[in-house]
């Protein structure tokens, strides 16, 4: 038998031994190798000792009934500071518990569960315990925990080989995401998976022995700690989970007649049982001679590396699919659907609602974001798959019906792959903050950087919604739009990554008088098409219709060359084939660039965003923020003082000193004149963007003669009233409200 099952270690190597038969040491007592101590119950003893071919000494806890081999000179004692401390044979501390506070009066005790417990005397507060730093095993009543709001954590921890109890690469635990489920990692990355707990059993390891269903437990206490326990019916069973230092997760109990442990479970069973074996979209069949495939309308993405035995990178569709709910105009036999998988695990990304068994498939389709659904029997559990990641072969009683949507190919990246790039958000790697939340600069391993949007907790935006920004935003794909790599979301966390833009957003360069005369008016004018681009692919050549209703110049990224790139559409909406407008209660966006109508009564269309191009427009080819701008003789928006100018046949007055140049002044009146078309009050003065766009390139050589808004007219009229009443004030635009509602 080998020494290397029988152990259960509690703390790190230490180079000793331990023994007497107590199961407590008091402040005035101490254990010195080879003496131990017993649990009151005769359960567990906790002593020094050798694995098989070491000669390290280990501090340890073993069930009692089990021997193994002792000798040396170690000493465990309670500290002058009352602290539970090993000792070498020079007196030296090799180990402290390190408890903060200071006290004479405490004791270490090993309980009956096999964990060892310093506790103060007088009050039996405990102070530290074993059970909070385990080894390679899982006993019963422990507590494998989670809390991702202090970022605390209790897991097993692998041995680096049978003979180094120091730790290895593998780890295991419960990790919350949206359903808890048991992990093993391989150094922090996914390694095996136990699928969704259903409140009885985790339901990809139903088949597991019938041990681990008596008494196992899941339990979140709503302080943001959730854990996993068991506790068996027959206390005379000897028994619990190892992980080894090959990555197994072991179940098994102590053999009297054999004296020797039994496996009666072990997991990951084969290598369709390893997480990601098959990559995205991937099907394993362990029996199978290649036993990788794509699921049904899946292909490889790289053919090399699938042919070469490497199926890492996964499968994509063939062909692009339609979303239902996105296009009231779908073809007859083009609507999307489902088929059926048996004997699969229910991916790690899932999202848990209730309902009846029925509802399942009308849910899915009514939700863009839904890929899959699964319905778990025991509690009618409806499990929605927003993407996938990780092989589909292991066998258990649940099935998936597939949705047919097109947005399996953005990747689904886990906490700790974001943390890594991000060098665990680190405020130097801070970028800047906006309504979403903090964003963070990142570099993946083949050096290609990335933006990291980490949803704060204060910004409102839920989990439906931010599903429903990352449908939106993985269905488009433009030169002048910001492209989304992936997302994350893993309890609480909500991130989304996109490509990393250099030159940050325009606001930072336009209005910077250090950096205003990096652009040009060559470079200002190319500006103003890339967003008038980015505008008509959104309203007209995109498969889907959007409303972008937040189009400032914090929301326009500029690139290397300088070229812009129209990002954060979480307050995009999406409008179907024969929508023209929409209403809503809820205003979002900025003050001073709202268009009259959506601002006050919440109206919203194509041209409510070419009315916030204008205020853009103009902010571009002036240098100045709308919202801070007071012309110190009128005390005017800056909107007003554009018509004044033009009113006034002055209008190059507005344009930005640091790029005048009399080559361009035409072109720049252009300009002016198409921002000044965008403010009509009447939508059906305001041209849509097609129109636009050949204004800017003069395509249309003739351009109608503006109408002053009654928006400035009340404007300039308010402002008369208040500077003879000596109550002048700053601009109306100075207010900003990202969202109404949040974000």
């Amino acid at each position: 038998m080998g020494l290397k099952t029988n152990l259960l270690p509690v703390l790190c190597c230490f180079c000793l031994n331990l023994g007497v038969a107590i199961d407590t040491i008091k402040s005035s007592q101490s254990i010195k190798d080879p003496e131990y101590i017993i649990s009151n119950g005769s359960a567990f003893r906790l002593g020094f000792i050798s694995p098989v071919n070491s000669t390290n000494r280990y501090f340890v806890i073993w069930y009692n009934n089990i021997s193994v081999f002792t000798d040396s000179s170690g000493v465990l004692s309670i500290s002058k500071d009352g602290n539970l401390v090993v000792l070498n044979g020079q007196e030296e501390i090799l180990w402290s518990s390190n408890v903060s506070n200071s006290l004479t009066n405490s004791s270490a005790t090993l309980l009956d569960s096999g964990n060892l417990v310093l506790q103060v005397d007088t009050t039996r507060i405990i102070l530290w315990e074993s059970f909070q730093y385990p080894s390679d095993s899982f006993l019963p009543r422990m507590k494998l925990s989670t809390n991702l709001r202090k970022d605390e954590k209790v897991q097993l921890t692998s041995w680096k080989s049978p003979a180094d109890p120091s730790i290895g690469s593998f780890s295991a635990g419960i990790d919350p995401l949206n359903i808890p489920e048991g992990f093993v990692w391989k150094d922090s990355r996914p390694y095996w998976q136990t699928g969704p707990w259903n409140g009885q059993v985790f339901i990809g390891i139903k088949k597991w022995n019938p041990v681990y269903h008596n008494g196992f437990s899941v339990v979140d206490d709503k302080q943001g700690t959730v854990y996993a326990t068991f506790a068996y019916m027959d206390l005379l069973h000897l028994s619990k989970f190892v992980l080894d230092s090959q990555g197994n997760l072991v179940q098994t109990y102590w053999d009297d007649g054999k004296e020797d442990w039994k496996v009666v479970g072990l997991a990951p069973k084969d290598k369709c049982d390893v997480y990601g074996t098959c990559g995205a979209n991937g099907s394993c069949d362990s029996l199978a001679s290649s036993i990788c495939s794509c699921m049904r309308g899946f292909e490889p993405k790289i053919i090399e590396e699938w042919n070469s035995g490497n199926w890492s990178s996964g499968c994509v569709r063939r062909k692009p699919l339609q979303c239902e709910r996105l296009n009231n105009n779908v073809e007859e036999g083009k609507a999307d659907g489902f088929f059926r998988l048996k004997m699969v695990k229910v991916p790690d990304f899932a999202q848990c609602s209730y309902g009846a068994k029925d509802d399942c498939q009308k849910r899915c389709l009514e939700n863009c974001s839904c890929v899959a659904y699964v319905y778990d029997v025991g509690i009618g559990l409806i499990i929605t798959i927003t993407m996938t990641f990780g092989a589909i072969a292991v066998v258990t009683t649940t099935y998936f019906l597939w949705r047919r949507m097109g947005m399996t190919h953005k990747q689904v990246w886990k906490k700790w792959q974001v943390a890594t790039t991000t060098n665990n958000f680190h405020v130097a790697n801070m970028l800047g903050r906006g309504g979403f939340g903090p964003v963070y600069w990142g570099k993946l391993h083949d050096g290609q950087e990335i933006a990291v949007k980490r949803l704060s907790r204060t910004s409102g935006q839920g989990l439906e919604e931010f599903m429903n920004e990352v449908a939106l935003i993985s269905k488009l794909q433009h030169r002048n739009l910001a492209r989304l790599l992936g997302y994350c979301i893993e309890g609480e966390e909500k991130m989304l990554i996109y490509e990393y833009i250099p030159n940050k957003s325009s606001d930072a360069i336009v209005f910077d008088p250090l950096y205003q005369k990096l652009l040009d008016w060559r470079k200002r004018f190319n500006i103003i098409k890339g967003i008038s681009r980015g505008l008509f692919y959104l309203h007209r050549d995109s498969r889907l219709k959007i409303i972008y209703r937040d189009l400032k110049a914090s929301n326009i990224l500029l690139d290397q060359e300088l070229n812009p790139k129209i990002s954060d559409f979480g307050m995009a909406k999406i409008f179907g084939g024969n929508e023209v407008q929409a209403k809503t209660k809820r205003v979002v966006g900025t003050y001073g660039y709202m268009s009259p109508e959506y601002a006050m009564n919440g109206v919203f269309l194509e041209k409510s965003n070419v009315f916030s191009f204008s205020v853009l427009l103009l902010e571009i080819v002036s240098g100045r923020r709308s919202a801070s701008f007071d012309d110190d003789e009128q005390h005017m928006s800056l909107v007003g003082f554009a018509w004044k100018l033009w009113k006034g046949e002055n209008s190059m007055a507005l344009v930005d000193p640091a790029i005048w140049d009399p080559s361009f002044q035409m072109e720049m009146l252009r300009c002016i004149h198409v921002r000044l078309l965008h403010m009509q009050d009447s939508t059906r003065d305001r041209p849509i963007v097609s129109t636009v766009i050949s204004m800017l390139s003069s395509e249309i050589a003739d351009l109608p003669t503006p109408k002053q808004p009654t928006f400035i007219e009340r404007e300039m009229a308010s402002y008369t009233d208040l500077a003879q009443q000596g109550q002048i004030k700053s601009s109306i635009y100075n207010v900003t409200i990202t969202a109404v509602y949040g974000r």
